[in-house]
């Protein structure tokens, strides 16, 4: 079924291409059924590129899914078209009295400053408890993941010695849940991240499932009991190429980066690389958004937050 997105979204032409069904406003206006109402707060620089990355992964779903993209108002990120943001994104103000059926809360280049001095984590905590009460199920990403642990169970971040970056392992701890439907027992994964949390404080935190870990990249997905927060630390949306782009970026600064392991062939970053993550990428998006949004969410999309 399609996605539903604003019209003329940088994304449109690129899903389009990809053979992915996308559905602008004015058509979708004409169907007369219920639409998932999926809120995405993108807190990555690089904001089209994510857009294009998340709806394509929220494409193949089992109803109409009406995105609706949120920004931050108390930070306005530079090197992005302002023009852009004023199109197609809110602020919270502007949204705060809606239900949502999903969210997704993206990552950010902000791992190595202490939570309470991101410039907008006042405004960041004001949204995470707003999701307990307006939001039916919420996926946090990376950095947004780390954040939300932090917030709702105090969960510690700690710091590598060297950036983790590359396609690693791992195993599924709950074969028998929902969200590996489709999953062989080992799936690969990209991270990208300074970061990481101790398993030792993950066990403390009553009612906090460990889904999924890494013999290299440790503590990778985990949900509340109650299946509304998920949380993932690796970053099965990327592309083919994002790895390679954010090396050449950090090589072109002179930062002198690891190659990432696991990912050009030979580890030779003069080859092309090798994508091990799409179809567990696609599974994990669909079986969150079927089995713990669609198949659960109120029909009347006002009673959410009052189950």
């Amino acid at each position: 079924m399609p996605i539903k997105i604003r019209e003329s979204m940088p994304a449109q032409k690129t899903l389009e291409s990809e053979n992915i069904f996308v559905m602008t406003e004015n058509r979708a206006m004409h169907q007369d059924i219920r639409p998932l109402k999926v809120l995405i707060l993108n807190l990555m620089p690089t904001k089209i590129v994510t857009e294009t990355q998340l709806l394509r992964k929220l494409s193949n779903s089992p109803l109409q899914v009406d995105v609706e993209f949120l920004q931050t108002a108390s930070y306005i990120p530079q090197h992005i078209d302002l023009g852009h943001l004023e199109s197609f994104y809110h602020t919270f103000d502007e949204i705060k009295d809606n239900k949502y059926d999903g969210m997704i809360i993206t990552g950010a280049p902000l791992e190595h400053i202490a939570y309470e001095d991101v410039d907008y984590w006042e405004e960041l905590c004001h949204i995470l408890d707003w999701t307990e009460r307006h939001v039916h199920s919420t996926l946090f990403l990376c950095w947004g993941a780390f954040a939300a642990l932090y917030h709702f169970y105090g969960v510690q971040k700690y710091e590598y010695e060297n950036k983790l970056s590359g396609v690693y392992s791992h195993r599924i701890l709950k074969k028998t849940s929902p969200l590996f439907r489709g999953f062989d027992d080992i799936f690969d994964a990209p991270h990208s991240r300074g970061i990481y949390i101790r398993y030792e404080d993950v066990e403390k935190v009553p009612g906090l499932e460990l889904l999924s870990d890494s013999d290299k990249a440790g503590v990778t997905l985990l949900k509340t009991e109650d299946s509304k927060q998920f949380f993932a630390l690796c970053h099965l949306e990327y592309d083919w190429d994002t790895l390679k782009n954010e090396y050449d970026r950090d090589m072109g600064k002179g930062m002198d980066p690891l190659v990432p392991e696991n990912y050009f062939p030979e580890d030779d970053p003069a080859k092309h690389p090798v994508v091990r993550w799409r179809a567990a990428a696609q599974l994990f998006y669909t079986n969150w958004l079927n089995y713990y949004v669609y198949q659960s969410t109120p029909y009347d999309i006002r009673e959410v937050g009052k189950e």
